[in-house]
C-alpha cells in the first residue's frame, strides 16, 4: 500500500492533492519550482518559465460557489466572480486551514520521474529534484502530477505567412500584462477564446483601434445570468443536465442560441459561427458586444498574410497595424516523465483523464488535465480523492482492455461533438464527469433516497446549482457541513451584492419554492412516463 506520495506543483490542483493525501493518511511531499503557491492564479510582472502567466486585471469566469473546494466554502463577503488577488487569498486561507504549506518544498524543480527497479512489484517511483543547483533523489510510493495545462504557449507562427517580415511588435497572450503598452496603437488580437476576447476588450480602452481576428467566430456568454445570478449557477444544475439528455442536441443548441441572441444578434456583430453553441468551448465575456457596438473593437476573419506594416484578411481587406497579440492557446507536456506518458497535439491517453493504462501498478495519476464546461478546482479535488483511494488499494481500476475502450469511446464522442481543435482534446461536461468520478469513489448524491429522507435538500440538489458540496454528502470523505452549505449557497451568492439596504417583497420569497415544487413534480412525471 502506498504511503509516501510526490505531488508535483502547488497550484490549485496541487493544494487539494496534498489535502486528499492527508485525508487518507498518506504522506505527501509537494515540489513547487517557484517560491509561492497559486500556480496559474499568482500574478507576476514577468512570466516565469514553465508556469502559466496571467495579466493584471484577470477575473475568473466561474463563480465562487461553483469553483470552491467541496469542504471549504469561499467566504460570504467575497465577490461571486473573483479577481486573481481574491483567488489567491482564498487559496492561502485553504492552505492555512488544513496546514498544507509544511508539506511543500518551494524552489524545487522535478527533473526526472522514473520507475524504481522493483516497480513491477511495488509501484514505486524514483523522483529526482533540483534546488539551488543541487540534485536529490527520493523514492515515492506514488506520484500526483499537478502541473496544469496552461504552461507552454502555443504560438503557430507558421500558420501566418509574412509574420517574419512584420516590423511591428507581436507576442503571445501569456506575455501580456498591461493595456498601457498599446496606447494609441492599432492592434490585432488573434483568437476569440476567453483570453482573446478579454484582451481585445481591455486593450480597446487605450488603443487607437482593436481588430479581433477569428477563424470560426464564437457564441458569447455573459457572466450575469437570469435575475442577476451567475451564469453557471443558473445553467449548471442537475435538472438542466437531465433535460439536455432528453432533448436532441439540435433542440438544446437551438434553445441556448435563441437565449444568447436575445442579448445581441451574433450575426449582426460578426460573431456568429458555423458550429452550434455546444460544439465548442464557450467564450465568456460581458463587455465584448459593448466594445463592438461602440466601434472600439472590430471583428475580422482569419488573417491571410502579414506585410511589413499591415495584415491582409481572408476577405481581402487590409488594415495597417502596430502590434499583434496571439491568443492561440497552450500546449502541455511532461518532460520529466521520459516516455511513460506521451502527449501528441495536446492529446494524452488517460483513463477518466487521470490514470495511464499501461503501468503494472496504478501509482501515477494526472490531476487537472481537463478543460471543463465549468470550474476546474472541484474536478481536480474529486480526481485527487479518487486517486488517493486507488493508491491505498481501497478502489480498484478495471482491466486494461476496459480502460482502453473507455478512452476510445470518449475520444470518439468528443470528435463527433466538437469542432476539431487543439482546445477540444481534453474537454469534459461538468456534471456528467463529476458524477462519473463520484461513482468511482462512491460519493454521488442519491437523489431518490434524499427525496425520501430530506426533501428540502433533495429539491436544492436537483433544481439548484450543482455545487461541489453535493459530493461531500455521503461516502468516503463525507463532510458534516455539506447539507448546510448547500441549503445556504444562494445566501452566499447574494450576500456580497447587498451593499445598500433595499426593502424586499416578503411574498416574493414564497414563489421560488412553489416553482421548485411544481418543476420537481413535472420532472418526475416525465421520467415516470418515459420509463
Amino acid at each position: 500500500m502506498a504511503r509516501r506520495v510526490a505531488v508535483i506543483g502547488a497550484g490549485s490542483s496541487g493544494l487539494c492533492a496534498i489535502k486528499a493525501c492527508l485525508d487518507e493518511g498518506l504522506e505527501p511531499v509537494c515540489f513547487e519550482r517557484s517560491r509561492d503557491i497559486g500556480g496559474l492564479w499568482r500574478f507576476e510582472e514577468q512570466p516565469e518559465e514553465g508556469r502559466a502567466s496571467i495579466y493584471r486585471s484577470v477575473i475568473i469566469n466561474t463563480s465562487k460557489e461553483m469553483m470552491c473546494f467541496s469542504d471549504f466554502p469561499i467566504p460570504d463577503d467575497f465577490p461571486n466572480y473573483m479577481h486573481h488577488s481574491k483567488i489567491m487569498e482564498y487559496f492561502r486561507m485553504y492552505a492555512r486551514r488544513f496546514d498544507l504549506l509544511r508539506h511543500v518544498r518551494f524552489g524545487t524543480s522535478v527533473r526526472r520521474v522514473s520507475k524504481s527497479p522493483d516497480f513491477a512489484t511495488t509501484g514505486r517511483w524514483e523522483v529526482v529534484t533540483e534546488s539551488e543547483g543541487k540534485q536529490q533523489s527520493d523514492v515515492f510510493d506514488a506520484v500526483l502530477v499537478c502541473t496544469g495545462h496552461h504552461t507552454d504557449a502555443h504560438l503557430p507562427l507558421h500558420a501566418f505567412p509574412g509574420i517574419e517580415k512584420f516590423k511591428g511588435h507581436y507576442l503571445h497572450s501569456r506575455d501580456y500584462k498591461d493595456p498601457q503598452d498599446y496606447k494609441d496603437k492599432r492592434v490585432i488580437v488573434i483568437g476569440i477564446g476567453n483570453s482573446g476576447s478579454d484582451l481585445a476588450v481591455e486593450i480597446s480602452h487605450t488603443a487607437k483601434q482593436v481588430f479581433l481576428s477569428t477563424r470560426r467566430g464564437a457564441w458569447i456568454f455573459n457572466r450575469v445570468g437570469q435575475q442577476g445570478y451567475p451564469i453557471d449557477i443558473v445553467f449548471v444544475t442537475r435538472l438542466k443536465a437531465l433535460l439536455k439528455q432528453l432533448l436532441s442536441s439540435s433542440m438544446a443548441s437551438g434553445f441556448a442560441e435563441r437565449q444568447l441572441n436575445m442579448r445581441f444578434d451574433h450575426a449582426h456583430y460578426g460573431l456568429k459561427p458555423k458550429h452550434r453553441v455546444f460544439d465548442q468551448h464557450p467564450t465568456v465575456n460581458d463587455d465584448l458586444p459593448n466594445r463592438i457596438i461602440s466601434g472600439r473593437v472590430r471583428v475580422k476573419p482569419n488573417i491571410q498574410e502579414f506585410t511589413e506594416t499591415s495584415a491582409i484578411f481572408e476577405d481581402g481587406t487590409r488594415e495597417d497595424i502596430d502590434a499583434v497579440v496571439f491568443a492561440t492557446g497552450y500546449s502541455f507536456s511532461f518532460p520529466f516523465l521520459e516516455d511513460y506518458v506521451k502527449v501528441v497535439e495536446n492529446q494524452v491517453s488517460l483513463y477518466k483523464y487521470v490514470f495511464p493504462v499501461d503501468l503494472e501498478k496504478p501509482t501515477l495519476a494526472f490531476i487537472g488535465f481537463i478543460q471543463p464546461l465549468g470550474a476546474i478546482m472541484p474536478i481536480s479535488e474529486l480526481q485527487c480523492r479518487w486517486a488517493t483511494r486507488v493508491f491505498k488499494g481501497l478502489s480498484t481500476l478495471p482491466p486494461r482492455h476496459a480502460m482502453e475502450a473507455d478512452i476510445k469511446h470518449k475520444k470518439e464522442e468528443m470528435a463527433k461533438r466538437y469542432v476539431a481543435s487543439r482546445r477540444h482534446t481534453i474537454q469534459v461536461d461538468y456534471i456528467p464527469y463529476m458524477d462519473e468520478l463520484a461513482c468511482q469513489l462512491g460519493v454521488k448524491p442519491n437523489l431518490p433516497l434524499l427525496f425520501l429522507t430530506d426533501p428540502p435538500l433533495a429539491l436544492e440538489v436537483l433544481l439548484g446549482p450543482c455545487t461541489p458540496y453535493q459530493y461531500r454528502l455521503r461516502g468516503p470523505g463525507a463532510w458534516r457541513g455539506a447539507r448546510a452549505a448547500i441549503l445556504t449557497q444562494r445566501q452566499r451568492v447574494v450576500q456580497p451584492l447587498r451593499t445598500r439596504h433595499v426593502e424586499e417583497n416578503s411574498s416574493a420569497s414564497v414563489l421560488p419554492l412553489l416553482r421548485k415544487l411544481a418543476v420537481a413534480v413535472a420532472v418526475f412525471a416525465i421520467i415516470f412516463l418515459l420509463l
